[in-house]
């Protein structure tokens, strides 16, 4: 008999086939369409007991094991009478232990199948095609349909299960299958019923400026509607201008191999860290059971979800706001990365499992990648009486995955460092969402960025969820404040004086930051028995956050409603099993949210010396600049997770001094154009 796998393993192609056949035998002769099988975590008191004792080394062939679960996401039936339900299987016991189906106006995530549809759709419409035929597109170009999303329901709409495509042309006879064909935007958004597959209508898109009325359509170049655009290649060979040549080889080398482990499948060790990675087509990678020297500090860390609204007030553009982890399809967007491109150095990839419209499992290939990377000076000083300088380098270790949504692609990594530390970083890339503009007009609502292309403003708020267990799983969250204090002749005679003020979180809640006050938050262990011996104060970790925009749109606005998430930069609650998605399960065509954060957060939860939730909010405002144009240079943010009081010095002095032998100095140049430099280590 195979052995059991690790509570905090990703479902095996066994255990998911196995899931597959319950729940076919639940249904006999109905038609099933699958769209994700995946591991249900077991709960998650009894995970951490399991874990207390595996890294106390007190497991024994006769301890529990956590049951395994999966969890199965499927339609049961076809067409009209199709009904969405999230099966849960008990492995070990052969059978259903419960169902979710979702409520009114509640639609599953999207499976790539159903967007494949709407191209289809579009080529045997007669009402697309007459549209399509209005406008003379040059000799060669071909309509090219990007599916997208429906976003919000209109309030005439009857719920059904809808989406939306955008439209652009492309002349692949002339430059390959893979030209550019955003550069040449068309002014129709078609619509498909998910149900009949068929295109019930094809909405105009005006293609006016600022001076034009909102929604007008005829503010056209009449027939011609690309004429005016130009192309924008972005493949290395078919820039007009070729790439550069005067770049030399920069190659990442270990000699002696990577200074990380992976043992057990999943499970990591590298520089004092350890944690286990899985995969999951939902949130894509998550790190569970991360600990410092054998002490916990994060139970499980992943992205929640993210959206992404878009600005332009013109009808049908309210409804751009994609979810694209709630109602995008991470799952089958998510990148094979490549060797030598994604990452550099060492690497060990990671598989991950996904699930055929009939049930078929199949591995995707290296969906994560693990590796080291050189992060600058980790720390240095130089005394300088005898002129003698100790440097370390920072090293990190990285985890990482990437998705392509449609035109963006986000790359998600998890930091670890020698100091105890962790950066979640986001970083975003892509071609930006264009759409047709009259030659010489300019918006409000966006930037011209190529010819006849006008990409429109939008934001991008992602989600982090950070379960923390620092020193166990009773932990409070504190706010820390660094505040002035007016001058007085008692406590601040000379006027040099600020106050640090912490404020306990009581109840679950939802905050801002504020760079003004140098507001960060603090999770600590309370437990007189873990307190810090130098300092006295509670074993902690700090996260500390980038002040960024919140979202934009009205409060009574559809795009607020449905993102209720974005209206705060933190949220903390008390953790529930498998709450998982800050905006709720089902973002996908929703009018409001429902079940997210904002709804756990009126549970009113105690949060003192318990066990928490944090949930991140952070994003950029995104105004395009032609330098966007044709793919955009990445963006990068980052959230910080660090120890404050949890280690009695810095963790990393005792990283290794030594110099890069492969480092060289160029020669000096007479026209002194470069010269050399030295550390003494």
């Amino acid at each position: 008999m195979a052995p059991i796998p690790h509570p905090l393993s990703a479902l095996t192609v066994e255990e998911s086939q196995a899931a597959r056949d319950i729940v076919k035998a639940a249904y006999p002769g109905s038609f099933i369409y699958f769209r994700n099988i995946f591991l249900r975590e077991a709960p998650k008191a009894q995970v951490f007991a399991f874990l207390e004792l595996e890294h106390s080394g007190k497991l024994t062939d006769d301890t529990p094991r956590p049951p395994r679960f999966a969890q199965v996401w499927c339609d049961v039936g076809k067409d009209k009478e199709a009904k969405y339900i999230e099966a849960v299987v008990d492995l070990a016991a052969g059978k259903i232990t419960g169902t979710l189906s979702h409520g009114v106006g509640q639609h599953a995530s999207l499976s790539v199948d159903e967007l494949r549809e709407v191209p289809d759709a579009c080529a045997r419409s007669e009402l697309f095609q007459s549209k399509l035929k209005q406008f003379e597109l040059p000799e060669g170009f071909e309509a090219v349909i990007e599916p997208w999303p429906y976003g919000a329901s209109d309030p005439t709409d009857d719920g059904s299960r809808v989406f939306q495509g955008l439209v652009y042309a492309v002349n692949r006879k002339e430059n390959g299958p893979d030209s550019n064909f955003y550069a040449y935007p068309i002014p129709l958004v078609p619509i498909m019923d998910a149900r009949t597959k068929e295109i019930v209508r094809v909405i105009e898109v005006a293609t006016g400026g600022k001076d034009d009325p909102i929604n007008k359509v005829g503010t056209r170049n009449g027939n011609k509607i690309i004429d005016h655009c130009r192309p924008a290649e972005y493949c290395p060979e078919k820039l007009p201008q070729g790439v550069r040549t005067d770049l030399k080889p920069l190659t990442v080398i270990q000699p002696e191999g990577a200074s990380f482990t992976v043992t057990d499948g999943n499970r990591i060790d590298w520089q004092n860290w350890s944690m286990r990675v899985t995969f999951n087509p939902r949130e894509g990678a998550v790190l569970h059971d991360i600990r410092y020297s054998g002490r916990s500090v994060v139970y499980r860390l992943s992205m929640s979800d993210m959206s992404v609204p878009y600005a332009d007030p013109r009808n049908p553009f309210q409804r751009k706001q994609a979810f694209d982890f709630g109602d995008g399809g991470l799952g089958h967007a998510v990148n094979n990365l490549a060797l030598g491109c994604d990452c550099l150095g060492l690497i060990k990839y990671f598989d991950g499992l996904l699930t055929e419209p009939d049930g078929t499992i199949e591995t995707t290939q290296n969906v994560i990648c693990l590796h080291e990377q050189d992060d600058g000076i980790g720390w240095k000083h130089t005394d300088w009486r005898t002129n003698r300088a100790v440097v370390t380098r920072r090293r990190q270790l990285v985890v990482q995955y990437i998705i392509t949504l449609a035109n963006y692609e986000y790359a998600f990594n998890f930091k670890f460092d020698q100091a105890g530390g962790i950066t979640i970083e986001t970083r975003a890339t892509g071609i930006v969402s264009v759409v047709n503009i009259d030659e010489g007009k300019t918006a409000p609502w966006g930037n011209v960025v190529s010819p006849g292309a006008l990409a429109q403003n939008h934001q991008h708020l992602f989600a982090a969820r950070i379960d923390p267990a620092v020193d166990g799983l009773n932990n409070t969250v504190v706010q820390e404040e660094s505040l002035p204090v007016p001058m007085n002749p008692e406590t601040n005679p000379y006027g040099n004086y600020y106050e640090v003020k912490q404020t306990v979180l009581k109840t679950s809640c939802g905050l801002d930051l504020a760079p003004e006050r140098h507001r960060v938050f603090k999770v600590q262990n309370r437990d007189p028995s873990k307190r810090n011996p130098v300092s006295g104060k509670p074993a902690g970790y700090k996260l500390a956050m980038p002040a960024t925009q919140l979202l934009l749109a009205d409060a009574q606005s559809v795009q607020a409603r449905r993102a209720l998430f974005a209206k705060h930069h933190l949220w903390v609650t008390k953790y529930e099993d498998d709450e998982l998605y800050i905006g709720g399960r089902y973002p996908m065509q929703g009018m409001d949210e429902q079940g997210g954060v904002a709804d756990a957060v009126k549970r009113n939860d105690n949060l003192e010396d318990d066990d928490v939730v944090l949930w991140a909010v952070y994003g950029l405002t995104h105004n395009p600049r032609v330098e966007d144009w044709p793919v955009m240079p990445v963006e990068v943010l980052q959230l910080h997770l660090m120890p404050a009081d949890f280690f009695t010095q810095n963790p990393a002095i005792d990283v290794p001094s030594n110099k890069d032998l492969g480092s060289k100095s160029l020669p000096v140049r007479t026209d002194g154009a470069n010269g050399t430099n030295g550390c003494a280590c």
